[in-house]
């Protein structure tokens, strides 16, 4: 099979039943994408697949034949972070930090997508992303942060 992974062009030979978590993680050792409950649940795993926020544990891998995967990793351009990643890191929106890569993905999806104008929107349409420690409330402001900086 074929995907273009961060940009980069990759052919992989996996077994059917591996997920794209498992091939992300396992065969090509990009751990920033956590394995949280793996039922699709906690939205630890979430990674943009052509764009599109998905639940990487979910996913079989041939399902996405020719699709193109990022991750985590892949949404900084050299040393310069993702907006939504540097807003992230400016209010501090992490705790154990474990949820923040998928939460980081679903933001950006959730930017793209363009249906989230208020806090109680962005609390809506990131309650596929379910950690909701302390840093919660620093999560919604760096959402809001990033969307304010990209309308200008």
């Amino acid at each position: 099979m074929a995907l273009a992974i961060n940009g980069v062009p990759r052919r992989l030979e996996v077994a059917p039943w591996t997920s794209l978590l498992d091939l992300l993680r396992e065969h090509l050792d990009l751990t920033g994408t956590k394995k949280g409950c793996d039922h699709g649940q906690c939205g630890a795993c979430t990674v943009l697949v052509d764009g599109v926020r998905i639940n990487s544990c979910l996913t079989l891998a041939v399902m996405k034949d020719g699709a193109e995967v990022t991750t985590i990793e892949g949404l900084a351009e050299g040393d310069a972070l993702h907006p939504v990643q540097r807003a992230f890191v400016e209010h501090d929106a992490f705790q154990c930090g474990y949820c923040t890569p998928g939460q980081i993905c679903s933001a950006v999806a959730l930017m793209a997508e363009g249906r989230a104008k208020t806090p109680d929107e962005i609390r809506e349409l990131m309650s596929g992303n379910i950690c909701r420690c302390g840093a919660y409330p620093n999560i919604v402001a760096a959402i809001e942060q990033a969307m304010a900086e990209r309308e200008g």
